[in-house]
């Protein structure tokens, strides 16, 4: 205040050569409410007006001009002023001396406005100065805030409280900085307008974590109940510093998914969700949501979110696993290869998470079982052996495919044992046996001809069966020939086979048949052993008949011995069911020879002599206790039967 009482005596000598009407008065002047206020003034009047009786003011509000009943803010000559500026109001100047300072006391917010001052010199010289001063009547201090606060960058916040009260000096303090970094305050005072003011400058480095922090400036006077506060909310701008979004994921092929994504940073930031180098979706928001709906394979893989607010770029990614189960592999094509050619199988498939592959050969394990998308089997130098379907099986957690080819393997004919010549009861009998892919054509040559498939012989019958690979040949020799040291059979029978990879000949071997000679051997004795039992059976019968009856023997007759076969008494059913046995026993005696021999006598195929080598030869003599003598002893029945008569002794 001290400066205005200074300044208003130097404009007085300044303006006093310019006589004209003129006005100094601050155009802005503040005060806080309650408080009081002095709008420093001083006019100028032409030089040549002479007051008579002094010279008289006049404070006008809101207008200058008195035929516009402007409220009446301070009148020299009376105390008539309006209502609200009543016990208010005092002029500090003195008009005589051009100075028409005023005072204004416990200002409120409805004084707050223009101010007019009209100069009464005396007479007609009477003026309403037009230029004004403008109260503010603040209720909260000011705080001057940059437009834009960034974080990390020094800040200077300044608080301001008008001081143009003389009897009132405010003071200045900042609440709600105990979370600030190092902070630092520093008081001023100024002239504005020739108006005096009060601040306060707090200085401070902002971090993104004090966004939307309050801070607070408080003015009071002190030894008064006066206090006024205003709280700033800090806006402080920085780039994006994290970015949420899903962790990574597993998810069923099929199923949907929500990928979300959440930026910190001020201002809000341009969000998009990025899969490679396409932009799925954006916008200008804190969070976002990428929905994938019926996800399959192809939608598997990283997923980037990032945040662009024009003060810093920041980006997290995530990595979406679709699960699924394996696809049907892929395998070789099926193929004919060679024998001793070396192969390599491979089994192509997807599958998550990776699938195990497995080689199977015929139902059995192949190969080892490995874990991936690509399974090689090889084989190396293939044998015939290796012929087979090969299927590859590919499974994981959630599901099992597999896919097959077939190998075949083509070889040279190859000999088996079987193959041999037997002596058989009306002649030789030869069996060639060979297998080979293709399969192999037979011939059998003896010593002064070549037998073909299609060539036969009146002493000998040929027969060939082909089963897949294997092929048989059989053929009957009618003529038994004798060794020169007659030892036995000569045999010279040899078997030839070939195909396209090859030909063989081999000398077959003569082996005696062995199986035959035991048969007839084994049944002899079974016979035997059959017969004896029986007449054991048959004189205990016998025995036991005389001593219950009591009538002397009588001789019997066997009219039809092949029928006929004891007198015994018929409640005797185990003797019957023994003769029957033996009768049965002959019976398929029979039917064994008919099966060697056609109705012609011709020989059979090799299938009917092996079933002969599998019989077993049983015969029995029947002899008779207490028959009587008949008079033929052997002939030829009357349905041309050939028989033995049996005697009884």
């Amino acid at each position: 205040m001290w400066c205005l009482e200074l300044l208003i005596p130097l404009l007085l000598i300044i303006s006093d050569g310019n006589c004209q009407w003129n006005i100094w008065l601050p155009r802005d002047i503040s005060a806080m409410t309650n408080s009081c206020v002095v709008i420093p003034c001083s006019f100028m009047y032409p030089s040549g007006i002479r007051p008579v009786r002094g010279i008289h003011g006049i404070w006008y509000y809101g207008q200058p001009y008195p035929q516009l009943f402007p409220p009446v803010v301070f009148k020299s000559l009376t105390d008539i002023v309006h209502e609200s500026y009543k016990g208010r109001t005092k002029l500090l100047g003195d008009l005589n001396q051009r100075n028409c300072t005023l005072l204004i006391g416990n200002v409120g917010t409805e004084h707050s406005g223009r101010y007019y001052f009209r100069a009464d010199i005396g007479g007609a010289n009477k003026y309403s100065y037009p230029d004004f001063a403008e109260l503010k009547v603040l209720d909260q201090p000011n705080i001057d805030i940059p437009e834009e606060i960034v974080s990390d960058e020094s800040l200077e916040l300044t608080c301001y409280a008008p001081d143009n009260c003389p009897d009132m000096t405010p003071e200045i303090q900042w609440m709600y900085t105990d979370y600030l970094p190092d902070p630092e305050f520093s008081s001023d005072s100024l002239e504005e307008s020739n108006t005096a003011v009060i601040s306060n400058t707090l200085t401070f480095t902002p971090r993104p974590m004090h966004n939307g922090q309050l801070l607070g400036c408080r003015v009071y006077y002190p030894n008064t109940t006066l206090v006024y506060e205003r709280l700033i909310s800090l806006d402080v701008k920085y780039s994006p510093r994290s970015v949420w979004v899903n962790v990574s994921s597993e998810v069923m092929e099929g199923s949907s998914v929500t990928l979300h994504c959440e930026v910190d940073s001020n201002p809000s930031p341009r969000i998009s969700w990025r899969f490679g180098d396409q932009e799925l979706l954006w916008d200008t928001a804190s969070n976002i949501s990428l929905f994938l709906d019926d996800v399959t394979p192809e939608n598997e893989g990283i997923y980037t979110c990032v945040g662009d607010n024009g003060y810093g770029v920041m980006n997290t990614s995530m990595y979406l696993a679709v699960k699924y189960p394996p696809r049907e592999p892929v395998v070789n094509d099926s193929m004919t290869v060679v024998e001793g050619t070396s192969l390599a199988l491979h089994c192509n498939t997807m599958g998550s998470p990776a699938p195990t592959l497995t080689w199977l050969k015929d139902g059995q394990l192949a190969g080892s079982i490995t874990a991936g998308e690509l399974s090689v089997l090889e084989i190396l130098e293939i044998t015939p052996q290796q012929t087979g379907q090969y299927r590859c099986l590919v499974e994981n957690e959630h599901g099992r495919a597999s896919a097959s080819l077939n190998i075949t393997v083509e070889y040279a004919p190859v000999f088996l044992e079987e193959s041999k010549c037997t002596v058989v009861r009306e002649g030789v009998q030869c069996v060639c046996v060979a297998v080979g892919n293709p399969e192999p054509t037979i011939e059998f040559y003896l010593p002064d001809l070549n037998i073909t498939i299609n060539e036969t012989d009146g002493r000998f019958n040929f027969y060939t069966h082909t089963d897949g690979h294997m092929s048989t040949a059989m053929i009957k020799l009618r003529e038994k020939g004798e060794r020169a040291d007659n030892s036995g059979p000569a045999v010279n029978v040899h078997c030839s086979m070939s195909n396209i990879y090859g030909r063989e000949s081999v000398l077959l071997e003569l082996q005696q048949e062995k199986k035959y000679m035991m048969a007839v051997i084994v049944g002899t004795i079974g016979g035997v052993a059959v017969i004896a039992f029986i007449i054991a059976a048959v004189r205990y019968v016998g025995q036991n008949n005389k001593k219950e009856n009591g009538n002397p023997r009588q001789d019997v007759v066997l009219e039809n011995p092949a029928l006929y076969y004891s007198a015994v008494k018929k409640d005797k059913q185990n003797l019957r069911k023994k003769v029957l046995k033996t009768e049965l026993l002959g019976s398929k005696f029979n039917s064994i020879l008919e099966e060697t021999t056609g109705e012609d006598g011709d020989y059979q195929p090799v299938g009917s002599v092996g079933g002969l080598e599998r019989q077993e030869l049983n015969y029995a003599a029947l002899e008779f206790i207490g028959g009587r003598p008949s008079e033929r002893a052997s002939g030829r029945g009357d349905d041309g039967s050939n028989y033995t008569e049996i005697k009884a002794k």
